[in-house]
């Protein structure tokens, strides 16, 4: 067993969830803090780990440091519930743990519509996951949230497999709460949005992911994601300019 706890949250996603738990079933612990799923995650969860929690949702990062809190582990890994370990990820993480740095990063294989998005800025992504309990925690944000390390920081070689949006609607729903919450953390920040932020934020956008970052070379699932993002930050400032968020 890799002596390592993974921590999820989870809120009805038994479309997902049992995939994510069978790529970690070979990990010492797996914590679930679920915010009372309607659908069968919790049956789900219980199949695989005895660890699972309902608490009521209060936010992406309090709910995840909620999970980092409970695991008993010296190390955690903090996956999303769409999100798969591949057994090359798994095996370096066993590795890597033995050596001296306090955090790791890892870089994410996006998919959009089952397909693996390699520009745009969707590849390679790294976030930070994996990192010592006692000297890291999820920095307090509305959303995107980011984990903060006390200690030397490395990056991992092998990817983990992140299946996003599998359709449109998931997306546009996605856009709409999480443009909601990015005007909200602005709103904290003091940062007022004018009619000039609607016309060329959303440009930049389109402009950076689809050119600079060379999303034309996805083809047809590029301009979607860069026009989506446009929209997303367009709703984001509009949200923050009329207090939405």
């Amino acid at each position: 067993m890799i002596p390592v706890s993974v921590v999820i949250i989870t809120k009805d996603e038994e479309k997902n969830i049992e995939d994510a738990l069978i790529s970690v079933k070979d990990f010492d612990e797996v914590v679930i803090v679920d915010s009372f799923s309607t659908d069968k995650t919790i049956d789900i969860c219980k199949k695989y780990t005895g660890k699972v929690f309902q608490k009521e949702w209060q936010g992406y990062a309090k709910q995840k440091q909620m999970a980092i809190d409970i695991a008993s582990g010296q190390w955690v890994l903090i996956l999303d519930a769409d999100e798969r370990l591949t057994p090359e990820l798994k095996t370096e993480i066993g590795d890597v743990i033995k050596g001296g740095h306090s955090g790791f990063y890892i870089s994410r294989k996006n998919f959009f519509l089952g397909r693996w998005i390699k520009h745009g800025g969707w590849w390679p992504d790294y976030t930070l996951r994996l990192f010592r309990k006692n000297e890291g925690h999820i920095e307090e944000r509305e959303v995107h949230e980011r984990v903060v390390v006390n200690g030397s920081i490395a990056y991992l070689k092998s990817p983990l497999e992140h299946y996003t949006y599998n359709s449109l609607s998931d997306f546009l729903r996605k856009t709409d709460v999480y443009s909601s919450l990015s005007a909200k953390e602005l709103q904290k920040k003091g940062i007022t949005a004018g009619t000039l932020d609607l016309i060329f934020r959303p440009l930049v956008t389109f402009l950076k992911m689809f050119f600079l970052r060379f999303g034309f070379m996805d083809g047809t699932y590029g301009l979607i994601l860069a026009m989506f993002y446009s929209y997303y930050t367009f709703l984001k400032y509009a949200k923050a300019k009329f207090k939405e968020g």
